[in-house]
């Protein structure tokens, strides 16, 4: 049981958990769990850490088919700059290990940014909080959960 998962129970919304053997030498996670769970890649999401004008951190989730756009990021956070965080700093923050950082349960409550092609989808996946463990459930639950704003972020 991983803190995202007791978090979806306690909100009480609709979630399928879906596991699959993880490759520890599969650098691309999200890729991996997409190809491993027969999903489509636009609607397996990362989440990724950025710091926020060198200062604070937020939460960015694109799909695992696309990247990041940093610019796109800093003007959705009201920010100049946005950069991506260190792998440590982003483990420190949210409590799970790189590959398997879920949007939900994190340590702190981070600015978090859901790009706006979830709005298309029934269902999105992300991680479940380990690596080898997704959650699938409804772009709308994930948004207010996360109390997450809808942008442009991937390219």
């Amino acid at each position: 049981m991983t803190p995202a998962i007791r978090v979806l129970e306690r909100a009480g919304v609709a979630f399928t958990l879906r596991e699959y053997r993880h490759d520890p030498a599969t650098p691309a996670y999200g890729l991996e769990a997409a190809e491993a769970l027969g999903l489509p890649p636009d609607s397996v999401f990362k989440t990724l850490l950025a710091t926020l004008d060198g200062k604070r951190l937020a939460v960015a989730l694109v799909p695992v088919s696309r990247t990041l756009d940093l610019k796109a990021l800093a003007r959705a956070a009201g920010a100049k700059k946005a950069a991506m965080a260190e792998a440590g700093v982003a483990e420190r923050a949210t409590g799970y290990v790189v590959g398997g950082i879920s949007p939900l349960g994190q340590k702190q409550r981070l600015a978090t940014f859901i790009d706006a092609s979830a709005e298309a989808l029934d269902q999105l996946h992300v991680s479940a909080g380990r690596r080898g463990l997704e959650v699938s459930l409804a772009p709308d639950d994930l948004v207010r959960l996360s109390a997450a704003r809808l942008a442009e972020l991937a390219r």
